[in-house]
C-alpha cells in the first residue's frame, strides 16, 4: 500500500492505542493484554517520516510512562527511539507481504523490551531475568498485531 495510506488505516493505529487503553486500565486486564501500544507505533511508523514516527512514539509512551510506577521516562525515551527506528526501516526494507510484517512486529517488540530493560534496569529490578521472562509477550504482540493488520486488509476490500 502506499505511503500515506488511507483513513481507515489510522483508525486501525487509533483502535489498537484506545483498545490497549481499555483492555489494560477500564477492564484491568493488566499484563494479559498484547502490547497494541508497540504494535500500533510499530504498524503507523512505517507510513510517515522518521520525526513524526519519533513524535508519535513520544506522546506513546508519555501516555504509558503515566501508568507507570517504576521507571519513569524508560518507555518515553524507548518509543520514541523506536518510532524513529520503524521509519527509518523504510530505506532498508520494501515491502507489506504479511511474512515481512510478521518479522518487524517481532524485531521491533523485541527491540522495545531490550532498549526498555537497558534504561529502566536498575528500577525494575534484574533486567536480564525480566528480558528473558518477557519473551512469550514479544510474539504475543506481534501475533495480535498481525491479527489485527489482517482483519483490517479483510475489511478494507470486503468493500
Amino acid at each position: 500500500m502506499s505511503r500515506g495510506r488511507s483513513f481507515s488505516y489510522w483508525l486501525l493505529i487509533l483502535t489498537l492505542v484506545v483498545l490497549y487503553f481499555f483492555l489494560h486500565l477500564a477492564l484491568g486486564f493488566g499484563t494479559a493484554v498484547p502490547d497494541l501500544l508497540t504494535v500500533a507505533l510499530l504498524l503507523a511508523a512505517r507510513q510517515v517520516r522518521a520525526g513524526a514516527a519519533a513524535a508519535m512514539g513520544f506522546v506513546l509512551g508519555l501516555l504509558r510512562d503515566s501508568l507507570s510506577l517504576v521507571a519513569f521516562g524508560a518507555d518515553t525515551i524507548t518509543l520514541t527511539l523506536l518510532g524513529y527506528l520503524g521509519s527509518r526501516s523504510r530505506d532498508f526494507f520494501v515491502g507489506d507481504s504479511l511474512l515481512f510484517v510478521a518479522i518487524y512486529l517481532t524485531v521491533g517488540k523485541l527491540l522495545h523490551d531490550a532498549i526498555y530493560t537497558l534504561i529502566g534496569g536498575s528500577a525494575l529490578g534484574d533486567g536480564m531475568l525480566r528480558f528473558v521472562s518477557q519473551l512469550p509477550f514479544v510474539f504475543y504482540a506481534s501475533a495480535a498485531g498481525l491479527t489485527a493488520l489482517l482483519l483490517y486488509r479483510f475489511l478494507v476490500r470486503a468493500r
